[in-house]
């Protein structure tokens, strides 16, 4: 049984993050949207009536980009369950390539324009591109009230949208994927390895552990450290090193951070 920790409208929750499948929640207690769908339908339909929801309470699904850990459930949840599903046309074109989806989307796709606001369930969403070695990658900031919240996963290279915009936050999901140290010296094959690291990978520890050094503001509560490797990181080790970034610049406890799990679900964390 999930334990409402405060009382507020807005609230976030985890389903999963990492390579075996990525999907969150945010929204209200009775609407809201999930952000990706990449783990079984049937889990995810588990994971919200723990919640006291169900697929009737999602008003749509927004994609981050076309990688089968981000979009393996898409056509279940958009023709078979009538969930409206939400990419630019260049992520419903790399949705339609991928043979990881097995259910193509027929009637359920939407389509949105890169930098153009549109509102669902009383939030307004906002995107902006990030680099990565998918067909299109987005970062989600998300209004609502006086709320501001922001996910940035697969970040392949840091730019001034990316920090521009982590300055803004209240609340913020951001990758920290992998220690260097642990990537070289592990088991995975020198192509892989050069792909993680290249400008069109994901986020370290360390720099992760830069950017919130540099650009979270006073306005920052909470940031949750997502798409975590199981072989080249672990969580202990990631926030030790985004937290000794963040004593040298006295940023350290002033706002909470925790990492997610890869299988398991977060808590349903209220935002204030």
């Amino acid at each position: 049984m999930i334990l409402w920790r405060r009382m507020s409208d807005l609230i976030f929750r985890c389903f999963g993050s990492g390579s075996s499948g990525n999907s969150y929640y945010i929204g209200t207690r009775k609407q809201g949207v999930l952000i990706d769908a990449g783990i079984p339908a049937r889990t995810l339909r588990t994971h919200l009536k723990s919640m006291g929801l169900d697929y009737g309470n999602i008003a749509a699904v927004i994609i981050t980009h076309d990688h089968a850990d981000h979009i393996r459930s898409v056509g279940t949840l958009g023709d078979k369950i009538h969930i409206p599903i939400y990419a630019t046309k260049e992520i419903h074109g790399g949705i339609d390539r991928n043979y990881g989806v097995h259910e193509k989307l027929k009637t359920s796709r939407k389509y949105f324009e890169k930098g153009v606001p549109f509102t669902i369930c009383g939030m307004t969403i906002n995107s902006f591109e990030i680099s990565h070695d998918s067909t299109q990658c987005l970062s989600y900031i998300i209004d609502y009230q006086d709320i501001r919240f922001m996910i940035a996963t697969d970040v392949g290279c840091v730019d001034e949208a990316l920090c521009e915009n982590v300055a803004t936050a209240d609340y913020l999901v951001i990758e920290a994927n992998h220690d260097e140290e642990m990537l070289m010296g592990g088991p995975y094959p020198t192509y892989l390895k050069q792909r993680i690291l290249n400008d069109k990978g994901h986020m370290s520890n360390h720099t992760c552990g830069k950017v919130l050094a540099n650009y979270a503001s006073p306005k920052l509560k909470h940031v949750w450290l997502c798409h975590l490797s199981k072989e080249n990181n672990n969580p202990q080790l990631a926030l030790d090193t985004i937290n000794e970034h963040l004593r040298e610049t006295g940023k350290e406890g002033t706002f909470e951070i925790e990492t997610l799990e890869r299988l398991t679900p977060s808590k349903v964390f209220e935002l204030k």
